[in-house]
């Protein structure tokens, strides 16, 4: 990871052979684009990838997040549960539709945990949005369990985790409908892009005229479209996604050097006293992105992680302090701040994450170490990486 690492001649082609139509929209102007039709291609071999019946590209995961809420009928004051431990896009495609973001503890797989989510449904409550992070999964039996019993959603975020699998499906074909994310640093990218997929046709429906302001795309005189309601523009780019057509040919090449890379580095501290590895559920299997290990006190942690930074292993996270993706840093979202004025739902909905218990996460996000996993690594470079993760650890353990 990133797939941008691995950039070649295959990525060229695709690119050229949309610069040499000149058509870079993916709808409309048939007859110049010499029969290329790249996001089509791309949807299709997704969707054929995914083992789901349909796949829409969007512009970003951001993006796809949003538009796979609404496909599904979310909107002002529905309550959509997340974790603690995300990126800023998952609550924040949740209020660009005017519904409530309610956050919730995560477990020892860093991922929503079950039993807090059964706690925090409310009347209100309409969608659990699980978010696999750092290319592991959610406990996805067991929120599927509580969306059958309680009749809510289960939309996946797998925008850090394509590649990966549950119980036999990949990530993201578990649930009603699953995002992705395939911008410039996900393990395979378009450049900016996202997508959706999922096996409900009103879903793919409504999210194929919704990216495009509404258009019911019947006919080929675009100009005559009729618009069944309201939509917005986030349309992928043909260059994007001829890049994305590259990439998801590849995926299987850079899952594998991950896997390798991800497990030489695992064998490596794997030994020491002290350091233990987050939980993938059973009938799991990460996409390898990301090596999360624990240590026994927060303190350890933060001092193993900057012991890791002096000493040249860079792309080591510490999420506790991290400004984007862990909720203490989430000062925008806690005290609501906005250019403009924000739906009254939310105004009178959301917590007061000012004063919420989130210690749970705490326990696991304060003692969590995660470092990426490159491809362009050689293989002496992933040992020397090895042998300094183990040493710096063994000083600390």
């Amino acid at each position: 990871m990133p797939g941008f690492e691995l950039f070649g001649e295959s990525e060229k082609s695709q690119v050229q052979q949309v610069l040499d139509t000149g058509v870079l929209m993916r709808y409309g102007f048939d007859g110049m684009r010499n029969n290329q039709w790249k996001a089509l291609e791309l949807e299709k071999a997704l969707a054929s990838r995914m083992g789901t019946k349909h796949a829409q590209l969007v512009s970003s995961g951001t993006a796809a997040l949003t538009v796979a809420l609404v496909s599904a009928g979310v909107g002002a004051g529905d309550e959509v549960l997340v974790p603690t431990f995300t990126f800023v896009a998952s609550f924040e495609s949740i209020l660009a539709i005017g519904a409530v973001p309610i956050l919730v503890d995560v477990d020892d797989t860093l991922t929503l945990d079950p039993i807090a989510v059964e706690k925090a449904i409310t009347p209100r409550t309409k969608v659990v949005m699980p978010v696999h992070m750092c290319g592991s999964m959610a406990d996805l039996k067991a929120l599927k369990n509580i969306c059958t019993k309680y009749n809510l959603l289960l939309v996946e975020d797998a925008c850090q985790a394509i590649g990966g699998s549950y119980d036999g499906k990949p990530l993201g074909s578990y649930g009603d409908l699953g995002c992705f994310s395939f911008d410039y640093v996900k393990t395979i990218t378009c450049g900016e892009g996202g997508a959706i997929i999922t096996d409900t046709d009103e879903y793919l429906k409504n999210a194929d005229h919704y990216s495009d302001h509404g258009h019911d795309h019947v006919g080929k005189d675009r100009g005559a479209e009729t618009h069944p309601f309201l939509g917005y523009n986030f349309r992928i780019s043909e260059l994007n996604a001829a890049v994305g057509c590259a990439q998801l040919q590849r995926l299987d090449e850079f899952l594998e050097i991950q896997k390798k890379h991800y497990t030489i580095l695992r064998k490596s501290i794997e030994p020491l006293s002290g350091v233990t590895f987050r939980r993938v559920p059973i009938g799991g299997v990460e996409n390898y992105s990301f090596l999360s290990f624990f240590l026994p006190r927060q303190e350890v942690a933060e001092q193993v992680n900057l012991a890791l930074s002096n000493a040249g292993v860079d792309a080591c996270f510490y999420w506790f302090d991290n400004n984007w993706h862990y909720y203490r840093k989430w000062d925008h979202l806690t005290n609501l701040t906005s250019l403009g004025k924000l739906p009254q739902e939310v105004i009178q909905q959301l917590p007061d994450y000012s004063k919420a218990d989130f210690s749970k996460s705490d326990e696991w996000i304060g003692r969590t170490i995660s470092c990426l996993i490159k491809l362009s690594w050689t293989e002496e470079q992933v040992h020397n990486r090895a042998q300094k993760m183990r040493t710096v650890l063994s000083k600390f353990l």
